[in-house]
């Protein structure tokens, strides 16, 4: 048996069937190399062999959503905390070692390498209860939201096809009227045969508000159209289809939207992170999964920095202060930023002020924007490191 080490580095190379695991010593000669299933007993039995050529191990992942969420769990449950190595990075780092094959041991084993050398890799935080109850609402609704774009999408296509006025007619991605219009009639004949009023009623009926109106409208389109085109019969039914599973998803949406919402204001600092004009249940809920543990940010700046809302510089030659975006952040940390940005400048108050002041001063409406995510970092920052919900007008200071 080996003399055992003071400290080895583990790299784990992850998979949905199963990982495969590294371990290095201090001069970066390979220790332990092995496939292990994606399953509890497998994950510990490998855990313990490498914890037994060590004093300190040091754990590296590539995946850190649902392919390792046992691994990381039970890491976790043994006291062990693992970094996280981006796979862009282990690919980059690939290209310095020797061979061009590439398999999960060698990745495994770059894994490994990488986070010996360096230092700066975040750790994962295992998530509770709650922030892993937001993180798969969170995921499913996005999986939902995108599968209602295709199908949108599908049926514009398809009914331009064949009614192309009715297509211009409506906004589908967010006209329920005209959704539920589209289950009962999509061609120009058959509008024109039902008639105005009748057609109303039908749309009354089915809860459409504004029937009259989608009713006028639609009628307007079928007298544009007196052609039948090819192959109207079969896309009919297509649109039809089409429209009643966007309807479906809706319904799935708002279910999920109700439960986020239920899941998100169960959190304990939920109350202080809605009060921020533009963060809303839907995207604070993102905000809690995508920030993660709130105490790993020692100041307003390292908020921000992990949004990718602090440019840093790319200076090269004689070129200097070349500000970019940084190339490691959290994308979704920063959509969540900026969408809530953008939702605040809608109604007047402070948000609004500083964007209007940003753009007077030459920024375009991106910049402004972004400009004022990054201001809304900190002040969400502030609210949270002090326990307080966000007022208008600033924070009243005692004298001492």
């Amino acid at each position: 048996m080996s003399e055992r080490q003071a400290r080895v580095w583990a790299g784990v190379d992850s998979g949905k069937g199963h990982h495969w695991a590294a371990v290095v010593d201090e001069t970066g000669a390979t220790l332990w190399s092995k496939k292990i299933e994606n399953d509890e007993t497998a994950i510990l039995t490998a855990m313990g062999e490498i914890l037994d050529l060590a004093d300190e191990v040091s754990w590296a992942v590539d995946i850190s959503g649902t392919a390792s969420a046992l691994l990381l769990a039970l890491l976790a449950a043994h006291g062990q905390r693992a970094v996280y190595v981006p796979g862009r990075t282990v690919n980059r780092m690939s290209g310095a070692y020797r061979g061009e094959a590439k398999t999960d041991a060698r990745d495994a084993y770059v894994i490994a390498e990488t986070a010996r050398q360096r230092r700066d890799f975040a750790v994962i935080d295992v998530p509770a209860q709650l922030a892993a109850d937001l993180a798969l609402l969170t995921a499913h609704r996005s999986d939902l939201v995108a599968d209602r774009v295709r199908l949108v999408n599908r049926l514009r296509d398809v009914l331009t096809g064949i009614f192309p006025a009715l297509e211009r007619a409506f906004d589908y991605s967010g006209h329920k009227g005209a959704l539920v219009l589209l289950t009962g009639y999509q061609t120009p004949a058959a509008l024109r045969r039902r008639g105005r009023v009748r057609l109303t009623a039908w749309l009354a009926n089915r809860g459409v508000r504004g029937a009259d109106t989608v009713a006028a409208t639609a009628l307007e389109a079928a007298q544009a159209q007196h052609t039948a085109l090819p192959g109207e019969d079969i896309a009919a039914q297509i649109v039809a289809d089409l429209a009643a599973q966007v309807l479906a998803l809706d319904d799935r949406l708002k279910r999920i939207d109700k439960q986020i919402r239920e899941t998100f204001r169960a959190h304990p600092q939920a109350e202080i992170i809605e009060s921020l004009p533009g963060m809303g249940p839907i995207l604070g809920a993102e905000f809690v999964v995508s920030a993660g543990d709130l105490s790993a940010y020692t100041d307003a700046g390292h908020l921000a920095s992990a949004a990718g809302l602090v440019p840093v510089p790319r200076d090269s030659g004689r070129r200097t202060g070349n500000l970019h975006r940084p190339k490691r952040y959290s994308r979704r940390l920063r959509r969540v930023f900026y969408m809530s940005a953008q939702t605040s400048i809608i109604r007047e108050g402070p948000n609004r002020d500083f964007y209007l002041k940003k753009r007077a001063e030459g920024c375009k409406h991106v910049q402004a924007v972004i400009a004022l995510a990054r201001r809304r970092a900190s002040v969400l920052w502030a609210l949270l490191r002090d326990g307080r919900l966000f007022t208008s007008a600033p924070p009243v200071t005692q004298a001492a």
